[in-house]
């Protein structure tokens, strides 16, 4: 129920409607009506909503133990470093709350590395368009002013260069030799789902060997299956020295990772970073579960079927759209770049076709469906997405025509 006043933040720009139940891809507002989820929580509910091995490990944990803090071991803790150190070949796991506390984690680590190389000052190599996060040092590595706007100074100690662009790495490498570390993003999701080369990010990998640079990934929104493999890099076949997880890692309930490996797994001593809730048993077997399902189920190669799948329909049912440019993806993280902007869509989306998606960097329509989607409703993200752009395009018989075919076909 909408109060009168509300005592929130104004921080985000909410749509007016409010969910109280879901299902795998679905979800039901409090008048009952059902909504086909293409968003999943932008990336987080990767399993879809109310799984039911979830909710009966919560329930049983929040019945056992839900917190210690770190002054003690943690036996799920421990169980769930050695599951995702044995899935990503990584060393050491640091556990927080989320994404963003897992790259300020990551920044941690380069600057010992750096002060161990004896550099007083270290740098990171930053790219265009990326987006790390909403702390002070994550909005510092994220190219967005609109996101920064009204809180400088912001940190310094991060350096950009162009995404997907080898040759201005090379060119920083030459002229600043306080680098120490590179962080990207495989896929960048807030940036209009702009897919790394696999031929860039191998020799990124081979500058940072060549410089003693920390390789840092940022897995939040590309890892846990979305892009068909279970790590966005590993498209790549390459390893990082550092990656940061969260977001799908507990399905909705908050968790954050840092791994480490080589150089940057013996960085940390005791007192030198720490989290009070991170890590805790609830979240930690939570994670567990989640990697079961995904290992059980084949998630990660099901998310590389359904995400050709979505490609091939929204190419096909797109490709006359006097107003769409691109149409982009890996596995199940995929995006339509218009030529205009068109946040309006969002709000559009829910009412005209009961669809959840959302827009970013203005003109990007941006769908992240749970992987656990079958391949009718993938089909049918496709006819909703159709009929939403068919309404503003100046063809929009041809792609009435398209979501009509669609629609018969499924």
């Amino acid at each position: 129920m909408q109060a009168a006043i509300s005592h929130l933040m104004d921080a985000y720009a909410r749509q007016p409607v409010s969910f109280v139940r879901g299902s795998g891809a679905r979800l039901w507002d409090e008048q009952g009506v059902e909504y086909l989820d293409a968003i999943a929580g932008v990336a987080v509910t990767s399993l879809g909503h109310a799984h039911p091995d979830i909710a009966v490990v919560i329930a049983e944990q929040a019945g056992m133990l839900l917190h210690t803090s770190n002054v003690f071991r943690i036996d799920w803790q421990e169980r769930l470093g050695e599951r995702l150190c044995a899935l990503t070949g990584m060393q050491n796991a640091f556990f927080c709350n989320s994404g963003a506390e897992a790259n300020e984690t990551a920044f941690k680590l380069a600057r010992l590395h750096g002060h161990r190389k004896q550099v007083a000052r270290p740098k990171i190599l930053v790219m265009g368009n990326a987006f790390h996060g909403r702390t002070l040092a994550t909005l510092a590595a994220t190219d967005n002013p609109a996101n920064q706007h009204g809180f400088g100074p912001l940190p310094e100690g991060f350096l950009r260069v162009p995404y997907d662009d080898i040759g201005a790495v090379r060119q920083a490498a030459e002229q600043s030799p306080d680098i120490v570390a590179v962080l990207i993003e495989p896929v960048q999701g807030e940036g209009g789902i702009r897919v790394a080369s696999a031929e860039y990010l191998r020799a990124l990998r081979a500058l940072c060997d060549q410089h003693g640079w920390l390789l840092m990934l940022d897995e939040i929104q590309t890892g846990m299956g979305r892009t068909g493999t279970w790590f966005g890099h590993q498209h790549a076949g390459i390893e990082p020295d550092v990656m940061t997880l969260a977001k799908a890692l507990g399905n909705g309930f908050p968790i954050g990772a840092c791994l480490a490996r080589g150089a940057a797994a013996d960085l940390f001593s005791p007192g030198q970073h720490g989290s009070t809730f991170g890590g805790n048993p609830l979240a930690c077997r939570v994670a567990c579960t989640v990697i079961d399902i995904m290992a059980r189920d084949k998630l990660p190669e099901r998310a590389a079927v359904l995400g050709a799948r979505l490609l091939a329909g929204l190419r096909k049912a797109l490709s006359d759209h006097p107003n769409v440019t691109a149409i982009r993806g890996q596995g199940l993280m995929v995006g339509i770049e218009l030529d205009q902007p068109c946040k309006e869509l969002v709000g559009q989306a829910l009412e005209e076709q009961r669809l959840l998606i959302t827009v970013t960097r203005d003109t990007v329509i941006r769908l992240l469906p749970p992987l656990v989607c079958d391949e009718l409703q993938i089909d049918d993200i496709v006819v909703r997405v159709a009929r939403l752009l068919s309404a503003s395009a100046v063809n929009g018989a041809a792609t009435d025509e398209a979501a009509a075919h669609m629609e018969a076909a499924t």
